[in-house]
Formats: structure tokens, C-alpha cells, sequence
């Protein structure tokens, strides 16, 4: 793909995902005239971009998809769910073509627009197949804009006899007054010349003429606020940023060691020097490092706007009736997570109205309204980003998934005992509640999928439900996956690091515990504790474990350790070669000797190891 067209698709698929969201805005507000001429904008920029790199099938369908815009603004057409169902299909259409491009496809690879597309589009321009109660509305749709009333006075009187689209009107009609020249002046300049509209071959044209010819006049450029960096030059420059940091930490290690030497004469004035630049290069290197962290950094709204569609449509083939909240679009977390989190996010969405939600009869039985709702939520806490997604369903049965589990060779009839381990039943490859797949749910794959990503990032997710109330899961992930906030520990002689997310705070331990049901217990503020050891959990042969840390846990519990060396932020070294239990990846201290960090999802679950049972 060359320069010119990849420019382009990273621009267009921009355009094409905020054109859904202001679709299904206008849905619920008809009478919005700033999101009607948004969308027209969308496609009208996309349509010219696609022109010039002769995509003619996306010319098409936004040539279209402008007609019936226009109809809308104009008044012509109500805004009806028909209307919105045919700009929602150009869209995707359009975003379709846009990621085979992304893909690298050829662009004379591409499909032509579908024939349905076509008689949807055309369709609802001519207000075909419109529900009565939809054209009821059309007393109600919105009047076009009155800016246009005046400078489109002269160019309508030439136009209405013969059925064609003023489009140069509807240019001015979006346009800030005071740009464009009066348009008095124009028509008597122009009464002469025959009115035609010009066809999509004939802007792609006019467009490539103009470009390539240098008609264009043009003021100074405005300054550009943002540039576009490959991602993968980006990591490299944040590898190397996070490289300096540790070596800036390793010499200031050393040069404390060396400060308990004593140097006379030259010497003194150098090591005093050396001492202030190393201590100058270290705070810019962790300056470096903090700035290229935040190149990365991107707002969960880029994730969460592409789910109202989903929504909508996957509400409407299952008959029910729901509305999608989201709340806390503008936090923001690493890049990787971002584009991760997709797929975990539509497992999860739709798992909630499949299984979570029920039909209006349901609910209106069980004296609830008949609308449900499914709310997605982000908020930053200390070092993680936690992102919720909680419905106003029927809950989970305890009883009845941990019945689903043993009866499918799960898990033992003796485990999952406490409710909270019987909701984690969910995340079982091969379990599911439904007897028959369907195209939604049913085969046990999906939140598998859904724990396997989160933890891949050193996440965690939890569920609580309430039986007639609902269901939420709540996912912890790092705002930051290159670097982490650790304390560091010691057992058996191995440096190990647990994140800092989970820590709640250090107690000393006694030498001998209060026993419940064979399990050590502690008491801490109060509340008796179980008390479990890090090395035995890893496989260590611990010595003298008298220092306990209590793991902020839906279970709280205290894991004792032999030595806590203190905190550290971390850069992380994913294992990609092995897969140890509990152990995500490894780190060099500023004493340059390797850590084993320990998985954030492996601390909250209490340090447990689950093997599949074999039938």
C-alpha cells in the first residue's frame, strides 16, 4: 500500500466509526440538525478521498448515502428507523472495504457495492417499505437549515424544474457564513450556463484536475498539533527509553557503592561531578521514558464507541429491548490494551443479553421495566484502569453452574464451594449454561476467551451477581503494560515482584498461628486472615517466612515471604517461550539482577492452580 492510499484508510476508518456513532444518535434524535450535517460531511469526505484513489465502489454507496442526507436535511425524508438502517449498511459497507485495505488488499481487489445495498439506499430516499409509523413522523422531521433559505435562493429557482441536486447549496449550507464569495454574484455571473449536477465520475474528475493541476488556492497552512508514528517505531523508541532507565538505576546503584570509598584529592571533584550527571541523566531518562509512555496512551471511548451498533443489532435479533450507558470513555490506557480488548468486550456484551437479559414479558412479570440496560464503565484506580460492565438481568444461579460444571466433568462436586468461585465457573473452557448453541452463545468458548486476553495483560476480572438483580464483571488491567509499580521480595533466595495494585500493606508474622480447618490464620485489624506461603505456592523450599503481606483480594489473605527489599517500578519482560503458573514475566532490578514477576490475576484468585478435570 502506497503512502497516498495508506494516509487516506487511516483517515477514512477514523470518519466511518464516528459516522455509526452519530447514526445512532440522530436515531434517538431526529430533530438533531449538527449530527445530520456531520454525517453528510463524513461520507462527502470519505467520498472525496475514495474519488481520487479511484475506489469506485465506495464512491458509490457514499454517493448514495449523500443523496439520502440530503433528503433528510431537507426535509423530504423523515428520519426514520428504515433511513437509519440504510446509512447504518453503507457504513459498514464502506468500513468493510476501508480494513480489506487495511489488510492489504489490492484496491482492484475490492467488492463492487452489493445490489441490496443499492435498493436500501434508494429505497429509503424514495421512502419505499416505510413503516405507517414511521411516516407519521415525517410532519415532525427536521427543516432544513435556514442559513441556506437566502444563499440558496438563486440557485433553487434554476434548479426546480428539472430534478437534479443543487449540490454547490448544499455546500453553502455547511459552511461557516463569510468563507465562500456571495452567492448573488456567482448566479449572475452564471445565469447563462446550463445547471447539471455533477455524477461521482465526474467529481472524481474535476477532483483529480484540480489537484494535479494546481487550481487549488490555497492560505497558509495551518500548524499541525499531530503527526501519525508507526506503532512498531514506537515500541522500539519505548524499549530503548525503558532500557536507560534501568541503566540509569544500575549506576546509581553503583555510584552509591562507591560513595563509601573515600577520594582525595582530583579524584573528589570528579565523583562530585559524576555523582550530579548521573543523577541529571537518570531524571531525564525517566522523563524520556514517562513522555513516550504517553504517546501510547489512547482513551477507552476509541473502544467503547464501536458497541452501540452492536447493541442495537444484536438486541433486535434476539427480540429484546435495551440501552447501552457507557460512562468514562475519556480514561485512558495503553494502546496494546486497547486494540485488545475488543474481542473480550463483545463476548462479554453479548454474553449479558444473552444470558443476563430477559424479554420484555419476563420482565415486566418479574415488575421490571420492560426496557433493560447494560451500562459500560471505565474509571482509573492507583496504577490500573478498571473497566465494568454490569446488566440489570435475571443474575446468576450459583447452584446451578456449579451443577453445570460437575455434570460436564468440570470440577469436583467438592469444589467452587463459596459463591464467588462458583461464578469464576463461567470461565472454564467447554462450559456453558445453554443446552443448544446458538449463533449468539452456547459453545463455552467465550469468556474463556474473554479471561485468557484480560490475563494475557496481566489483568484480572471478577463477577458479582445477585439472583433477580443482575451481573457484573469487573476487569483490572495496567494503565501501563511496559512499566509496573512492584514490591519487591525474597524467598528462598529468589527476587520476586509482586504488583503493587494488590498490595495492601506489610505485617510481621509470629512464630506460631492460630489453625482453622488445618489452614494458618492471622488475625489483622480484627479479622482473621489465612495466611498462605509464596514459596511453597511457586515450589520453593521456604526457610524462615516472618514477614507477611496482606493481598488486597475478593478473599483477603496474608502471603508470607522471607524479606520485603522495597518498591520498584518495573519493565516487564513478557514469558514467551514457557508458561509457569503465576508467574507473567521478569525484570531486572536496579542491582541488575533478575525478577520474577508475579500475575496479578494469580494474587486476587488466592494463589490457586485449577486443573481441567478429565471425564
Amino acid at each position: 500500500m502506497d503512502d497516498m492510499l495508506k494516509e487516506f484508510v487511516v483517515e477514512a476508518l477514523d470518519l466511518a466509526t464516528n459516522v455509526e456513532e452519530h447514526l445512532l444518535s440522530l436515531e434517538r434524535n431526529p430533530g438533531d440538525m449538527n449530527t445530520l450535517n456531520a454525517v453528510f460531511r463524513s461520507f462527502h469526505t470519505i467520498k472525496g478521498g475514495a474519488g481520487f484513489m479511484n475506489l469506485s465502489a465506495m464512491v458509490s454507496a457514499c454517493h448514495l448515502t449523500e443523496n439520502l442526507f440530503d433528503a433528510l436535511r431537507t426535509g423530504q425524508v423523515p428520519v426514520t428507523p428504515e433511513a437509519i438502517e440504510a446509512a447504518l449498511e453503507a457504513s459498514g459497507f464502506v468500513a468493510d472495504q476501508l480494513t480489506a485495505l487495511n489488510n492489504g488488499t489490492e484496491p482492484d481487489k475490492l467488492s463492487t457495492m452489493p445490489k441490496s445495498l443499492e435498493k436500501m439506499l434508494t429505497d429509503a430516499i424514495e421512502m419505499k417499505g416505510v413503516s405507517k409509523k414511521s411516516a407519521a413522523t415525517k410532519a415532525k422531521a427536521p427543516e432544513a437549515p435556514k442559513v441556506a433559505e437566502k444563499t440558496t435562493a438563486a440557485p433553487a429557482a434554476k434548479k426546480e424544474n428539472t430534478g437534479e441536486v443543487d449540490w454547490d447549496a448544499y455546500y453553502r449550507a455547511v459552511t461557516p457564513p463569510g468563507t465562500l464569495p456571495d452567492v448573488e454574484a456567482e448566479a449572475s455571473e452564471s445565469e447563462a450556463e446550463e445547471v447539471h449536477a455533477p455524477t461521482p465520475r465526474e467529481e472524481t474528475e474535476a477532483v483529480k484536475s484540480s489537484l494535479s493541476g494546481g487550481e487549488v488556492k490555497q492560505s497558509a497552512p495551518a500548524k499541525e498539533e499531530s503527526i501519525r508514528i508507526d506503532a512498531v517505531k514506537l515500541n522500539v523508541l519505548l524499549e530503548v527509553a525503558g532500557e536507560s532507565v534501568q541503566a540509569a538505576n544500575q549506576a546509581a546503584v553503583l555510584l552509591e557503592k562507591l560513595s563509601q570509598f573515600k577520594f582525595d584529592g582530583q579524584a573528589a571533584p570528579l565523583m562530585s561531578a559524576l555523582t550530579e550527571t548521573l543523577t541529571r541523566a537518570s531524571r531525564y531518562s525517566t522523563e524520556l521514558q514517562r513522555a513516550t509512555l504517553a504517546t501510547r496512551m489512547q482513551p477507552v471511548g476509541r473502544l467503547f464507541q464501536k458497541f452501540p451498533r452492536l447493541i442495537r443489532e444484536l438486541a433486535r435479533d434476539l427480540g429484546k429491548e435495551v440501552d447501552l450507558n457507557i460512562a468514562g470513555a475519556e480514561t485512558e490506557v495503553d494502546r496494546v490494551v486497547v486494540d485488545s480488548l475488543y474481542d473480550p468486550l463483545v463476548h462479554m456484551l453479548r454474553n449479558a443479553l444473552d444470558h443476563g437479559i430477559e424479554t420484555a414479558e419476563e420482565r415486566i412479570n418479574a415488575n421490571k421495566s420492560p426496557r433493560a440496560t447494560i451500562s459500560l464503565k471505565a474509571w482509573q484506580e492507583a496504577s490500573s484502569v478498571m473497566i465494568e460492565v454490569t446488566d440489570d438481568g435475571k443474575g446468576m444461579d450459583a447452584q446451578r453452574l456449579r451443577d453445570k460444571a460437575v455434570s460436564k466433568g468440570l470440577i469436583n462436586a467438592h469444589d467452587a464451594r463459596t459463591d464467588d468461585e462458583a461464578f469464576q465457573l463461567v470461565f472454564l473452557p467447554g462450559f456453558s449454561t445453554k443446552e443448544v448453541a446458538s449463533s449468539v452463545s452456547g459453545r463455552g468458548v467465550g469468556m474463556d476467551v474473554v479471561k485468557t486476553a484480560v490475563e494475557r495483560h496481566r489483568g484480572a476480572i471478577r463477577i458479582a451477581s445477585q439472583l433477580g438483580t443482575g451481573t457484573t464483571f469487573l476487569i483490572r488491567l495496567p494503565i501501563e503494560l511496559s512499566i509496573v509499580p512492584t514490591m519487591l521480595v525474597r524467598t528462598d533466595g529468589a527476587s520476586l515482584a509482586l504488583p503493587m495494585a494488590t498490595v495492601q500493606r506489610v505485617v510481621e508474622l509470629p512464630e506460631t498461628f492460630e489453625s482453622v480447618g488445618g489452614q494458618p490464620v492471622l488475625r489483622d485489624l480484627g479479622r482473621p486472615l489465612p495466611v498462605k506461603s509464596l514459596g511453597k505456592v511457586l515450589g520453593y523450599t521456604p526457610t524462615s517466612e516472618r514477614v507477611g503481606i496482606v493481598i488486597a483480594a475478593p478473599n483477603p489473605y496474608i502471603l508470607s515471604v522471607d524479606s520485603v527489599d522495597g518498591t520498584a517500578d518495573l519493565v516487564i519482560k513478557p514469558l514467551t517461550c514457557i508458561s509457569t503458573p503465576g508467574i507473567t514475566g521478569t525484570a531486572r532490578s536496579a542491582e541488575g539482577e533478575l525478577v520474577l514477576v508475579i500475575s496479578l490475576s494469580f494474587l486476587i484468585d488466592g494463589c490457586k492452580t485449577r486443573e481441567r478435570i478429565t471425564a
